[in-house]
């Protein structure tokens, strides 16, 4: 469930698209900037419906799952891969389930500060 503390607080002030199969029973609260969709028909739809929402602006895909779906469906342009000074034993990997795909990378910029390091690289097809 999506906090309704997200509506006046969230970083990401615009058109959200959450993709699952259980959309919640009461819809969280929006803002004239921030609106949420779930979308049930696949990550396709929500590509699809994010394109229209951001017209010539970016639309940004985060999540591990929804992220190796993307790229599943050669939906991907462009990735940008944060690390950061943690290790995690448990959750979602980032690039399990792509099967035997091998997807080419072109690196287009990186970014270090102390607390990250940020490498951007074009999806090649």
């Amino acid at each position: 469930m999506i906090p309704d503390t997200y509506a006046d607080h969230y970083e990401f002030q615009v058109p959200i698209f959450v993709v699952t199969h259980h959309p919640p029973a009461r819809h969280p609260k929006e803002n004239s900037q921030l609106s949420i969709s779930f979308v049930t028909d696949g990550i396709e739809a929500a590509i699809q419906k994010a394109q229209s929402a951001a017209g010539q602006k970016n639309v940004v895909v985060l999540g591990a799952d929804v992220g190796q779906q993307a790229l599943r469906a050669n939906l991907v342009d462009e990735l940008q891969i944060a690390f950061a000074p943690i290790l995690l034993g448990t959750g979602t990997r980032m690039f399990d389930h792509l099967e035997d795909r091998e997807i080419q990378l072109e690196k287009i910029r990186s970014i270090e500060t102390d607390k990250q390091i940020e490498v951007y690289c074009k999806v090649s097809r």
